[in-house]
């Protein structure tokens, strides 16, 4: 028998967000990982049976994952094919989000930063990002998408199939 989640925090947020599947523009798996573990965690938190002990079943409004459009790869996009990187970028119709995170720029930055080991090599993306100037950077990292997906039950005929 499974022990009881005692003196835990429960975390019921309104949105989810996390990497997109493609593992957002690198492919790096553990961004893919990370989206598989999200969306179930998201569609397994409205199943009442699945963990008891959690409490009453809920689920987000929304879950968004982070991407980047085509249209949205810009000056990125030759700087990873440079050091072999592949692109995946989405058709632009997947971005149902757009946000301008200037505000927060120093923010993300420090973040950026803090992965130490990427930075300092030339093939990762925090890598290629340190090494630009700051001005082209700053264009680069100034915005975020995202590809908002509905959660829950689907409204729909009962004995078909639909869209």
């Amino acid at each position: 028998m499974r022990e009881p989640l005692r003196d835990l925090p429960s975390y019921r947020p309104d949105i989810v967000v996390t990497h997109d599947a493609l593992g957002q523009l690198t492919g790096h798996p553990d961004h893919r990982r990370t989206h598989q573990a999200a969306l179930l965690a998201a569609q397994d938190a409205g199943l009442a049976h699945l963990h008891p002990e959690a409490g009453e079943p809920w689920q987000p409004r929304a879950v968004y994952c982070a991407t980047h459009p085509k249209s949205g790869v810009g000056e990125l996009g030759p700087l990873l094919e440079a050091v072999g990187k592949a692109v995946l970028a989405v058709p632009d119709a997947y971005a149902t989000t757009t946000v301008d995170v200037t505000p927060w720029l120093a923010q993300k930055w420090a973040a950026v930063l803090a992965h130490r080991g990427e930075v300092a090599r030339e093939r990762p993306l925090p890598g290629i990002l340190a090494r630009l100037p700051e001005e082209t950077r700053r264009a680069i990292i100034a915005t975020e998408f995202f590809t908002r997906l509905a959660t829950g039950p689907r409204p729909g005929t009962p004995h078909r199939l639909t869209a």
